[in-house]
C-alpha cells in the first residue's frame, strides 16, 4: 500500500464523500475512486458502503483508520524532523513553464517567495511532451500543462482554466463588435499551431467549431507570433487564438483580440508532479500554484 491511498482512505473518511474528499486533495474524483478501489484490491475488502446518496466506513475501514492516521502522522514527523535538520535552508524548485501564462505566472512567483523565501524557483520552458519527460526524470520538480490527458506515472493537479480569444484584422467588419460567434469566423482560414504541436489546443479548438456548426478552414499554421500575428493584421483576412490572459498583455498594430462566444472556448491548466510525497519547497509551490484563481 501506498502514502498517497492512505491518504485518500483517510480524507474520504473524514468527508464521507468522494467529491468532497476530491475538492480537498485538489485532485479529480476518478483518481480517488481508483486509488481507494487499488487499496480495497490489495487488501482483500471493502473500505466504505456506497450507494448513490451516502458513503459509509465498513468495519474494516474503521479498524484500518486509526492506523493510516499513525502512519500518516508518522510520515509528516519525519519530513519535518528532516526539514528541521537542513543546515542549508534554501533549496531550488524547477518548474517546467509555457507560454501564455500571462500574470498568472507572476502571481505565482510573488506567492512562492512570500512563502518559501530562502528557496528559488528556477523557470525551464520546453514543448509539452518534454516537461512531462523531465518530471518523470526528476529534471523538473513540476510542470504546468494545459489539457486532460493521461500522464502515467504523473499526477496532475487541477489549475485554472483559461479563455480563448480569436486574433482578428482590425480593419475586418468583426472587429467593431465587443465579442464574436464562433460561427461567424467560418468563412476567414484559421492559422493555429499543428496538432503535433499542441494537441490539446488544436482538438479544443476543431471541436468548439464543430459545436458552431462548422467545420475550421485552416490556413498557413501558427509559426513564430510575429510572423502570425503580421499576416492576420496586413495580410489576407485570417485568424487565430490566444489564451485570454496572454492577450491582455500583447498589442500588434493590425490585429485586435475578441472574447468569443456560442460556444467560449476554455482551456484547464494542471500542474505536473510525481507522486512521492513532496518536499517543503514544492509543498510551498502547489500551495502557490493554487492560489492562482481563473
Amino acid at each position: 500500500m501506498e502514502f498517497r491511498q492512505l491518504q485518500y482512505f483517510l480524507t474520504v473518511a473524514t468527508e464521507l464523500h468522494f467529491g468532497r474528499a476530491a475538492e480537498r486533495l485538489h485532485i479529480v474524483q476518478s483518481a480517488v475512486s481508483q486509488q481507494i478501489t487499488r487499496l480495497e484490491r490489495e487488501l482483500g475488502v471493502a473500505l466504505f458502503e456506497r450507494t448513490t446518496r451516502s458513503v459509509r466506513l465498513t468495519e474494516a475501514g474503521r479498524r484500518l483508520l486509526p492506523h493510516a492516521e499513525e502512519v500518516l502522522a508518522a510520515a509528516s514527523r519525519a519530513r519535518d524532523a528532516i526539514d528541521d535538520l537542513r543546515v542549508e535552508r534554501s533549496g531550488t524548485i524547477r518548474l517546467g513553464t509555457s507560454t501564455g501564462l500571462g500574470t498568472r505566472l507572476e502571481n505565482i512567483l510573488v506567492e512562492f517567495a512570500r512563502s518559501a523565501p530562502d528557496a528559488h524557483l528556477e523557470l525551464v520552458n520546453a514543448d509539452t511532451e518534454e516537461r512531462m519527460k523531465r518530471v518523470r526524470s526528476g529534471e523538473l520538480d513540476a510542470a504546468i500543462v494545459r489539457g486532460a490527458r493521461e500522464e502515467p506515472g504523473l499526477e496532475l493537479l487541477p489549475l485554472w482554466s483559461d479563455r480563448l480569444v480569436a486574433a482578428i484584422p482590425a480593419r475586418h467588419d468583426l472587429a467593431v463588435l465587443r465579442e464574436v460567434e464562433l460561427a461567424r469566423l467560418a468563412e476567414l482560414p484559421l492559422r493555429l499551431v499543428d496538432r503535433a504541436r499542441n494537441p490539446a489546443l488544436h482538438d479544443l479548438i476543431t471541436d468548439s467549431c464543430r459545436r458552431a456548426g462548422f467545420e475550421p478552414w485552416f490556413g498557413p499554421g501558427f509559426t513564430t507570433e510575429q510572423d502570425t500575428l503580421a499576416a492576420i493584421g496586413f495580410g489576407a483576412p485570417s485568424w487565430t487564438v490566444y489564451y485570454a490572459a496572454q492577450a491582455a498583455q500583447l498589442t500588434f498594430p493590425g490585429v485586435v483580440w475578441r472574447p468569443l462566444r456560442d460556444p467560449e472556448p476554455t482551456m484547464q491548466s494542471y500542474l505536473a508532479v510525481r507522486p512521492d510525497p513532496p518536499r517543503a519547497e514544492l509543498r510551498a509551490l502547489v500551495a502557490a500554484c493554487h492560489t492562482i484563481g481563473d
